[in-house]
């Protein structure tokens, strides 16, 4: 059982053939900010639903997995350290925190940071 099941869940959506999944597991009044670097480059995605749909668009689907290192949950939010990899191999290292509506469940505000330049294991 994985201590953050909200944010494991929202992982394995990201990285199957249906992303968009996800979109079914936030609430109407959802807000979030990822700050996606490749190293080279910065690109911040930010805003409700509709920020999230954009984010979603512009992903290369079922190409990066994400893989989950550590979680905890700190009383309404979940909060993840892990890694995405191409083809097993190692891309970047992210975090994510994700805090849940008390009474569906469902993210109020995610907040991811990706950079290629740390990372967590060997």
């Amino acid at each position: 059982m994985s201590p953050t099941p909200l944010l494991h869940a929202w992982f394995e959506i990201m990285d199957s053939t249906t992303p968009e999944r996800v979109l079914d597991m936030i609430t109407d009044d959802f807000r979030l900010s990822i700050l996606f670097s490749t190293g080279d480059k910065a690109a911040e995605f930010e805003g409700d639903r509709a920020g999230l749909e954009v984010y979603l668009a512009q992903r290369e689907v079922s190409v990066l997995t994400h893989h989950l290192l550590q979680g905890a949950v700190v009383g309404d939010t979940e909060l993840v350290l892990g890694e995405t990899r191409r083809d097993g191999a190692f891309e970047a290292s992210f975090n994510a925190s994700a805090q849940l509506a008390e009474d569906s469940g469902l993210v109020r505000r995610l907040l991811i940071c990706r950079s290629p330049w740390v990372r967590f294991t060997a």
